[in-house]
């Protein structure tokens, strides 16, 4: 259930209280974090080498290369029907951080780690991802 309310949200991101839309220099990577009833952190790789073989529980959609995090709880594999590009969106540069109510994400050469308050989130990289 939560993975719909919060793709619901990216579709009408004028509902969130905040909104930050971000991409890692090469693109390859794409976020947006948001806070409000919905709050969250989700990112969308372009190209990479898959970590997890197996989808998440009953989806129905795509999965494999988008990640996410809620306020509270460790960040999962999300299932999702949508993507969270936005050409609009700012760049963060290497070695900057970004970061919207309880979540911060970091962008480093070796890709991008985002973390809720409770430090849990997940890393991404062309070759590995991992949730904790």
């Amino acid at each position: 259930m939560r993975l719909t309310l919060l793709f619901c949200l990216f579709a009408s991101p004028a509902l969130a209280d905040d909104f930050i839309s971000f991409h890692s220099p090469s693109g390859n990577i794409q976020c947006a974090m948001f806070t409000g009833d919905y709050a969250g952190v989700r990112c969308d790789m372009s190209e990479l080498t898959q970590s997890y073989a197996k989808p998440p529980a009953d989806c129905e959609f795509d999965w494999g290369s988008s990640f996410a995090v809620d306020t509270t709880g460790k960040g999962y594999l999300a299932c999702v029907s949508d993507a969270v590009a936005n050409d609009d969106g700012m760049e963060l540069g290497y070695g900057r951080s970004v970061t919207l109510g309880d979540f911060t994400c970091t962008s480093e050469k070796s890709g991008m780690t985002c973390r809720n308050a409770e430090g849990h989130g997940f890393s991404l990289s062309k070759a590995k991802q991992k949730v904790f």
